[in-house]
């Protein structure tokens, strides 16, 4: 608490940087967009002067910055960081939706002035993978509108000033990928499918019969009671380690029926062992709520 904090805003062309910019703007950070990199360690002693209001600072970087993207783990090392926390927050979206945004603005891709965009985009996946990498954070934006990014972006540095755990309980499929956010991950697949019964197949999980009918089975009442019990142990040993944000995902095939059974049930138990902010979100029905007390 009280820490000052630098977070640095990178990731792919068109993936949402300057939406990110101005919601962490919002949010009283000092942001930063495109400064030279060689001014990032006077920018720190700035901050350790004092005598300065500068507690949270967001700093935008792409390839704009071409002459950092090769030497930035050696800049990164070398600042003198006291008292100040520093996070790298990476940006991502999928090749089409990037090319999709690329069509609708008809803006030129900065590393494809004269080639096709596709090919700016790979060379610039290819450049960026090592502070990918890196990134404490990770945020896919394909599927995110606006809004949306903007509320996940106030949900992770807005409520991370209460020092208290945020926690994301997912309800996903596996045929569209786990989501790149996940902290933990379960697999539920082996519990019976309720899609392969006639009178609860176009239901979800939400529905009382599916419920009752995942819950039904002994085998689903054991997998809770040993999740439980790993939840109860890991989630105290994650916050002594500073850990202020964790991203439970829960998958199944179709992320509808299952999942969504298991992922109500844990944020409910994390409710009740007392963690007040957690966040349920059905990524396939897109649905996302709020489990806990603000």
């Amino acid at each position: 608490m009280g820490r000052r904090k630098i977070v640095i805003v990178t990731g792919l062309s068109g993936s949402g940087k300057s939406t990110v910019a101005r919601t962490l703007e919002d949010l009283g950070y000092f942001c930063v967009d495109n400064l030279p990199v060689d001014l990032a360690p006077k920018l720190i002693e700035l901050m350790d002067a004092g005598g300065t209001e500068l507690e949270k600072v967001a700093l935008i970087i792409d390839l704009r910055q071409r002459k950092f993207f090769p030497r930035y783990s050696s800049i990164l090392d070398s600042l003198q960081l006291k008292d100040t926390s520093l996070e790298i927050l990476f940006l991502d979206a999928r090749d089409e939706v990037l090319l999709r945004r690329y069509s609708e603005t008809r803006r030129q891709h900065p590393l494809a002035p004269d080639g096709s965009v596709i090919e700016g985009i790979n060379r610039e996946r290819a450049e960026l993978k090592e502070i990918r990498d890196r990134a404490d954070r990770v945020i896919n934006t394909s599927d995110v509108t606006v809004h949306q990014l903007r509320d996940e972006i106030r949900k992770i540095y807005a409520e991370e000033r209460t020092g208290e755990l945020q926690i994301e309980v997912n309800a996903f499929s596996f045929g569209k990928g786990i989501p790149l956010e996940s902290d933990l991950v379960f697999d539920v697949r082996f519990l019976p499918n309720p899609f392969f019964v006639e009178q609860l197949k176009e239901k979800d999980g939400r529905n009382e019969e599916v419920k009752a009918w995942i819950l039904g089975k002994p085998l689903t009442t054991a997998f809770l009671e040993k999740i439980y019990d790993l939840l109860n142990f890991l989630l105290p040993l994650y916050i002594k380690e500073g850990k202020q944000y964790l991203t439970i995902s829960v998958g199944c095939t179709g992320g509808r029926h299952r999942s969504v059974v298991i992922a109500t049930l844990l944020a409910q138990k994390l409710v009740e062992l007392g963690y007040r902010n957690v966040h349920l979100k059905f990524r396939e029905l897109g649905m996302e709520m709020h489990a806990g007390i603000d």
